[in-house]
């Protein structure tokens, strides 16, 4: 690995207000109702140790007050947030369409964080990190495992969501033996259906969030029934916890370039995804029409290790919409004594 430089502690830009349309696209993003539906592909389990939301990571550290670090990665540097105990495979999250580190929902991370290391991070060109984003999933999945090399770690678990997912699957083919377990939230295979389309969608969701004056992550991420209206407003105000050193927005021209990585995938022939041995699990809500749900019913079926998660009345943002749950199956999931 060339031009790697031990990590440093940087303060980060950024801002809130409401965006015009096209900076609302590039705020894309990604709360507690109900019980899931759970399918486990290959047997049932039962869940473990609950976890409450307000659980913060080691030592009463939490990811609004989380320091921004820096490491250089192949003559660019990465911005990420580290919290969580100190020993343990770190779980690296990987964000969305136009997510940068502060569209991650604080309980989520600060849940998983209060047992696992979390590291979340801005891969090139995305909020504070420096260079030119890449418009393929596969130079995105190679720019993830060059950061996680820069920090030392030779074994990982992955979280990905939506766009981090296809980067997370890309990973796990790429660098198999780097990864040890895979959760793979609102997301889908390559060549899966409407994958392509996602651009289309995104925008006809961003023009109903510039004329509803709400957040585009509101329409994305959420039903628009009551109970996902609801949620998605406790979403948002959770995204605005942290009023310190926030992240840079992410640039239009970025999020164009993830959009066309995106549709390439989507117009992809599909993998042999019975390569990737590592325990994998599919979360996803009952109506995302971001990636069609069907897709997460797809991976499950088609990974030979993999536990399919389905939230009722949620759509992309399942996991955030049914935090409390997911958390607790994540940990459980992620439980190194689980094989």
């Amino acid at each position: 690995m060339n031009d790697v430089q031990a990590p440093t502690v940087s303060p980060q830009h950024g801002g809130c207000g409401r965006p015009k349309l096209f900076s609302t696209l590039a705020a894309l993003a990604a709360v507690p109702v109900g019980t899931a539906l759970r399918k486990r592909m290959g047997g049932r389990h039962d869940l473990a140790r609950a976890t409450s939301p307000r659980d913060t990571a080691k030592g009463g550290a939490s990811y609004k007050d989380a320091p921004t670090k820096s490491v250089t990665v192949r003559g660019a540097r990465f911005s990420y947030r580290q919290l969580g105990p100190d020993t343990g495979v770190p779980v690296i999250f990987l964000s969305h369409l136009g997510g940068n580190l502060d569209n991650w929902d604080p309980r989520v991370v600060d849940g998983i964080a209060a047992r696992r290391p979390v590291i979340t991070f801005d891969n090139r060109g995305v909020g504070a990190s420096e260079g030119t984003a890449p418009d393929s999933i596969e130079a995105m999945a190679r720019d993830a495992i060059a950061f996680v090399r820069a920090l030392g770690f030779k074994k990982v678990d992955l979280l990905g969501f939506s766009l981090g997912g296809f980067v997370s699957q890309a990973i796990a083919t790429q660098e198999p033996a780097l990864v040890r377990k895979i959760i793979l939230a609102g997301t889908g295979p390559a060549g899966g259906p409407g994958i392509a389309d996602v651009t289309s969608v995104t925008y006809r969701d961003a023009l109903k969030a510039f004329a509803t004056f709400s957040d585009p992550k509101e329409h994305m991420f959420f039903t628009r029934t009551p109970s996902g209206k609801s949620a998605a407003r406790a979403f948002v105000l959770r995204l605005k916890e942290r009023t310190d050193h926030r992240d840079r927005a992410v640039a239009f021209s970025t999020v164009r370039t993830q959009m066309k990585a995106v549709k390439a995938w989507g117009s992809e022939k599909p993998a042999d995804l019975s390569l990737m041995k590592q325990p994998v699990l599919v979360a996803d809500g009952e109506s995302d029409h971001m990636v069609p749900t069907g897709n997460s019913y797809d991976l499950a079926r088609r990974l030979p290790n993999a536990t399919l998660q389905i939230y009722p009345d949620a759509g992309h943002g399942g996991i955030f919409q049914f935090h409390e749950q997911f958390v607790e199956e994540a940990l459980e999931f992620l439980d190194p004594e689980r094989k």
